[in-house]
């Protein structure tokens, strides 16, 4: 399962996966929640990811799917190589990851390793940061975030009010209220437009 907001990446990944007669491309959706769904439809062993996503990032979207799927393999195949989205994805499960810099011989490798249940980390992850997920180092403020508040958050900053939210997570508008207030708490922010700029800064969304 491939899901990426930009067309020409899902058709190029797409293109390179069926020069290769061992993997079957099962569905593509261009957003977290319609991947999501499309999980509980295919039900595929390797979901490729990429991590700033609408509706639902890749970090929320591994999350889901791990809770769901807990067999299923993820490869982040992004480009984002900052420590901190690295070790809050690896503590999401996620035991592949290639930047979209890479060349196309680390994302078929980064699946063939995943086919037989083994990690694979391109260039990206150093030894230290390996290290200091193994050693459980504290997380970074971002990560004192419950999922549903983050969920939240970048509803807020995709633009959408307290009432197409909760329609949207199926919650209440006080559910909304009560998330919202405890994130901004918690990332000391003020305003709609700081939450707005932390979630560019943090990449749940793009600018």
């Amino acid at each position: 399962m491939i899901v990426d907001d930009h067309d020409s990446i899902r058709r190029g990944v797409r293109q390179l996966l069926e020069t290769t007669p061992y993997y079957q491309v099962v569905g593509e959706a261009a957003d977290g929640r319609a991947g999501l769904e499309l999980a509980r439809e295919t039900r595929p062993d390797i979901a490729i990811l990429d991590y700033s996503l609408p509706e639902l990032n890749g970090l929320d979207l591994s999350h889901a799917l791990k809770r769901e799927f807990p067999r299923i393999e993820i490869l982040l195949y992004t480009m984002h190589d900052r420590e901190e989205i690295i070790m809050d994805v690896l503590r999401a499960g996620v035991r592949g990851f290639v930047l979209k810099s890479d060349t196309e011989r680390h994302l078929i490798a980064a699946l063939d390793a995943l086919s037989i249940r083994r990690p694979y980390f391109s260039g990206a992850i150093s030894d230290t940061l390996l290290e200091q997920f193994l050693e459980s180092k504290p997380h970074p403020l971002a990560s004192s975030l419950t999922h549903r508040e983050r969920e939240v958050v970048q509803q807020v900053a995709e633009g959408r009010i307290n009432k197409e939210i909760a329609a949207r997570l199926n919650i209440s508008i006080k559910t909304v209220e009560t998330h919202r207030a405890s994130a901004m708490r918690k990332l000391k922010l003020r305003t709609t437009a700081d939450l707005v700029r932390y979630a560019v800064r943090n990449q749940l969304i793009q600018a």
